[in-house]
């Protein structure tokens, strides 16, 4: 089962890029994971809803021209379903057992959100919590998570 983080916009600080760089190698002992980036649509202030929206289906485009039609899709949403580390690491090794080798891919989007289309193409919806981080951030943060779950799967020591 290949791993897929799908984002949007580009990692341009090098502790970020260190710093994933560090957990991609980590996890070269448990299961690949890939990275994939989709350019941002450049969003200028003020814009109605509306044009927030099209710009939000237009990163989402982006998004699905990355993910196979048979991809398990998780989206990173704040009104997604919270969990724990253990919780998440279940969540993964279900998808290992059940998903016939199909990619699992985490999506998270643009400082805007989610479109309504890639909204509607996901399988399961889960939140790191109630507060906003920055989208560089949240690919280490999430990448970190990936690394403890594959430790708690193999049932290797984890930081409590």
């Amino acid at each position: 089962m290949l791993i897929k983080i799908i984002a949007v916009g580009k990692i341009k600080e090098k502790f970020y890029q260190d710093a994933l760089a560090e957990y991609l190698k980590r996890m070269k002992a448990y299961n690949k994971v890939e990275i994939v980036e989709v350019p941002d649509e450049k969003a200028p202030e003020n814009l109605s809803e509306k044009e927030i929206n099209q710009i939000k289906n237009k990163e989402g485009e982006k998004i699905l021209a990355k993910i196979k039609e048979d991809s398990y899709v998780i989206t990173l949403e704040i009104g997604g379903k919270a969990l724990d580390s253990i919780a998440f690491a279940k969540l993964i090794q279900k998808e290992k057992i059940q998903g016939s080798g199909r990619d699992l891919v985490l999506v998270i989007g643009g400082s805007n959100g989610l479109g309504e289309n890639i909204l509607k193409r996901s399988d399961n919806r889960i939140s790191f919590g109630k507060m906003t981080y920055p989208h560089q951030l949240m690919r280490v943060i999430l990448m970190e998570q990936i690394y403890r779950a594959h430790r708690i799967i193999s049932g290797e020591p984890y930081h409590k």
